[in-house]
């Protein structure tokens, strides 16, 4: 019988969905041994093997966000933090923020900062160019609201890209105006014109925003991860980067990357080129679908609606692509051979990706490819049927319900928010949804993500469909096994059964005996990947011995 390297004990191990718990988990090397009672595993023990005793905490499968933004996440990390959370709740703490920043800027450099949600603002509003300029007359500003989909620059960022009075709305994006004036807010595409202007970010920077990114996000118990847009920003530079950070061993934990196949911000060409399709690679970089972008966030008013918003009549969101390009970036993706993980979020996005998804499987039957939708917020009743018919993975984020719900409520009115994102439905229809943070949109935190998809309430108490609420068990499902299934690795990871990787969470508090709301100050002690102990919180760590014959079990 092979003799386990490490052992960890005295726990309640929670193994999977089907599997339950047990009391310890043998590890041999990078994977999982056996699990099972503390005596039983004790009796696998050599006087080599390195015990941790877990006192009683609970365990379980490394977590999986199964859709966010690392290298974005890393470098958030070193820009301004304008998040609610930071305490930035009004316009003049983001302003006040900028001037401090000016302070410590050479003139000319640009002043970028992420995070804010001006339904959380007491204003209940943007800031705009206006607010910015008062404190920053010579340094370019770019802030981007929380969900990613919407900034805000001052007069000299919209000018060096080339945004003013007569500048047309682009197809994809609005310039929002003031008496026929920009007033700094741009949506979608819209600011890829200041985008195209700012100081690009070096290989080597991006290099090390994904270090950084990654080690922070181990603190959290989280090992794997999808990451949603390789080139979304610097194009064939961001996936140069992933490759050279993997050769380098400074991915800190598992990636599988998404490619971007959109009109523009397009690297599909140039991975295929180098042979990376979907599957390709290791349990540390292994390449993931191709997506692109449909519409926007339900909390920008940006994502596209069959009915318009409840706050605003005229507003339907905002169409990215056409059925006939989403139709070509789909066939051509499909026929390349990648799975595809189109941004959809309204109704109306989600029914023009399944029209495609039709007319791709039509061409060309592949019942496995698992071709997913990210975040399909709303879809009507009638596009289940076509969901589970091509088996079409739903890949939502349970953080939007916790952080944006109180805002749902403003611009969708009180009976849309009853009705997005129905996780217990999708389980129940089989069709593998996962759980994610969309981070740096929310943060990576995945204690908000459990408390949503248990409670099914946001921060402020809002519910959320409460119908659609999941039992813990389930919740973690979402977070291991799901998670791995969107990106064909569930044979590898997501369950502590014998052969898979030995990726292991250990929390100080029990989601299994407390009530939901008790998630929300729960904190990961330690973080196993492949066997070994990336993450250990200082102080409040299981204890690690040798093996002894006179130890207890």
């Amino acid at each position: 019988m092979t003799v386990p390297t490490r052992l960890m004990t005295n726990g309640k191990i929670w193994c999977g969905l089907k599997e339950g718990f047990a009391e310890a988990i043998a590890i041999d090397g990078d994977k999982v041994l056996a699990t099972g009672t503390a005596a039983e595993m004790a009796a696998l023990a050599g006087p080599e093997t390195e015990i941790i005793d877990l006192e009683g905490k609970l365990a379980t499968p490394g977590l999986n966000d199964a859709h966010m933004h690392l290298h974005h996440y890393g470098r958030s990390l070193v820009e301004l933090d304008l998040r609610p959370a930071a305490g930035v709740t009004s316009v003049q703490a983001i302003v006040d923020l900028v001037k401090e920043a000016v302070a410590n800027a050479e003139p000319g450099q640009w002043i970028l900062g992420r995070g804010y949600d001006h339904d959380k603002l007491a204003e209940l509003e943007h800031p705009t160019k206006w607010d910015l300029d008062t404190v920053s007359p010579d340094n370019p500003v770019f802030l981007t609201r929380t969900c990613g989909h919407t900034t805000v620059g001052n007069s000299l960022a919209l000018k060096a890209g080339g945004i003013g009075r007569d500048t047309p709305d682009p197809f994809g994006g609005k310039i929002r105006r003031r008496n026929g004036e920009p007033d700094g807010i741009l949506f979608e595409n819209a600011r890829d014109a200041v985008r195209a202007v700012m100081p690009p970010i070096t290989e080597s920077q991006l290099v090390a925003a994904i270090e950084r990114g990654g080690k922070k996000l181990l603190t959290f118990g989280i090992t794997s991860i999808m990451e949603a847009a390789i080139g979304i920003g610097e194009g064939e530079v961001e996936l140069d980067a992933y490759l050279t950070a993997h050769e380098q061993n400074r991915i800190p934990l598992r990636v599988a990357g998404t490619l971007m196949g959109d009109l523009e911000r397009n690297i599909v060409d140039y991975a295929h080129s180098k042979g990376l399709v979907t599957g390709v690679g290791d349990d540390i970089f292994r390449i993931g679908p191709v997506k692109f972008f449909t519409d926007g966030s339900a909390g920008a008013g940006t994502a596209w609606f069959s009915i318009p918003y409840e706050n605003d009549e005229t507003n339907f969101g905002v169409r990215c692509l056409t059925q006939e390009q989403t139709d070509e970036l789909t066939l051509k993706a499909h026929r390349l051979g990648y799975q595809i993980a189109p941004h959809a979020i309204g109704d109306a996005a989600i029914s023009m990706v399944l029209n495609a998804y039709e007319k791709a499987y039509a061409e060309m039957p592949d019942p496995d490819r698992r071709h997913r939708i990210e975040h399909c917020g709303w879809h009507v009743p009638e596009d289940l049927a076509r969901l589970k018919a091509m088996k079409v993975i739903p890949a939502g984020q349970p953080s939007f319900l916790y952080f944006f719900g109180e805002g749902y409520y403003t611009i969708l009115g009180s009976e849309r928010p009853q009705h997005c994102y129905p996780f217990k439905t999708w389980f129940e229809e089989g069709l593998h949804p996962s759980a994610s943070t969309d981070c740096p949109v929310t943060s990576p935190d995945p204690m908000p993500c459990l408390y949503a998809m248990v409670a099914r309430k946001s921060d402020t108490g809002k519910p959320l469909g409460l119908a659609q609420a999941l039992s813990v068990a389930e919740a973690l499902h979402l977070y291991t096994y799901e998670a791995a299934y969107g990106v064909h690795d569930e044979e590898r990871k997501g369950r502590l059964i014998p052969g898979q990787l030995a990726d292991i969470a250990v929390f100080d508090t029990d989601f299994f005996a407390v009530e939901p709301e008790a998630f929300l100050s729960a904190k990961c002690l330690m973080t196993v990947l492949g066997g070994e102990v990336v993450y250990r919180a200082r102080d409040r760590l299981p204890r690690h011995t040798r093996n002894s014959p006179k130890r207890a079990p």
